[in-house]
């Protein structure tokens, strides 16, 4: 090795040791960087729910358009967490499934128009593929459905969710991309109207997404 091989290696070892890391550590830490990332993501999805019926009540919710932000950071492909905030009308109407004989007449339904809020913590899990990141998670959270405006005989319901889904991060900048889920939500009918209770059953609600993401 000649002396200008010798100097240009000892200015290399320099310049790493200046910066705190050496070539080696150099190439793990942009290894890691691919890895390890944190991102904002705003999606708009359908919340798409079924009927209940349990307790003499049947409650049916109403198919309703939403928004959710998530704040998302991956540590490694098996581990990662995020938080959510989630926002869309979540109306329901109650109907008693109780008969009282001819002399009776039909029972009116109570609906009540409904805003549910929901937060959540999440794990997941992610594969990072070229400039795609197909990922999966699981979470809980609680979920506050809130009627709208001033309606008679009408109470708030704050309930305890679990959470699901899997999705597909798609980076079409470097910061920037599109990302598609599904998110699965189960959780006990909220009891919004004081007249006739809820069915008291579980409820699935059926999320799909699309959205776009800004990674930090």
């Amino acid at each position: 090795m000649d002396t200008r091989r010798i100097s240009l290696f000892l200015a290399l070892l320099l310049l790493c040791a200046a910066l705190g890391v050496t070539p080696a550590g150099a190439q793990a830490a942009a290894v890691d960087r691919g890895i390890s990332n944190t991102d904002v993501a705003l999606s708009i999805y359908g919340a798409f729910s079924g009927r209940t019926t349990g307790d003499g009540i049947q409650q049916s919710p109403a198919n309703a358009a939403g928004g959710i932000v998530e704040v998302r950071h991956i540590v490694n492909p098996l581990i990662g967490f995020e938080g959510t905030y989630s926002l869309n009308r979540a109306n329901q109407s109650y109907t008693p499934q109780v008969t009282c004989g001819l002399i009776c007449g039909p029972i009116t339904p109570a609906t009540v128009s409904a805003d549910a809020h929901e937060v959540t913590a999440d794990y997941l899990a992610s594969l990072k593929i070229a400039n795609l990141r197909p990922f999966a998670l699981a979470g809980l959270g609680l979920l506050f459905n809130q009627p709208a405006g001033t309606q008679a005989n009408a109470t708030s319901s704050n309930k305890p969710v679990y959470v699901y889904g899997a999705g597909l991060d798609w980076g079409l900048l470097p910061h920037i991309g599109l990302r598609l889920q599904y998110r699965g939500n189960l959780y006990r009918a909220p009891d919004l109207t004081r007249l006739y209770g809820s069915s008291g059953a579980f409820v699935h609600t059926s999320e799909p997404m699309l959205g776009v993401y800004f990674r930090l």
